[in-house]
């Protein structure tokens, strides 16, 4: 009598552990295929558009720092840039 006890409480303590995941919520957002081709479908989109505009700002920022650089006009970047420009337009 007393294991069965024991039993129960144990039972009932995984109960509301895994009513704490929520997992029938997470089952029922996996059985539902729909709404799952639709949110990551949302979610692929945001992250494409969240990597182009980090991209675009770092590259601003690169070509900012680069210029900055440049007009230190520092002798062996200087030439060194130079040398990229010239093959640059040789290719071109």
């Amino acid at each position: 009598m007393k294991k069965r006890k024991e039993l129960y409480e144990k039972l009932d303590d995984i109960v509301l552990t895994l009513e704490k995941t929520k997992i029938n919520e997470y089952v029922d957002y996996i059985n539902n295929r729909k709404r799952l081709i639709y949110l990551n479908f949302i979610q692929g989109i945001a992250r494409g558009f969240g990597m182009a505009i980090g991209f675009t700002i770092l590259g601003a920022l690169f070509l900012y720092f680069l210029q900055q650089l440049i007009k230190l006009n520092l002798p062996l970047i200087g030439n060194f840039i130079s040398e990229i420009v010239k093959i640059v337009k040789d290719n071109l």
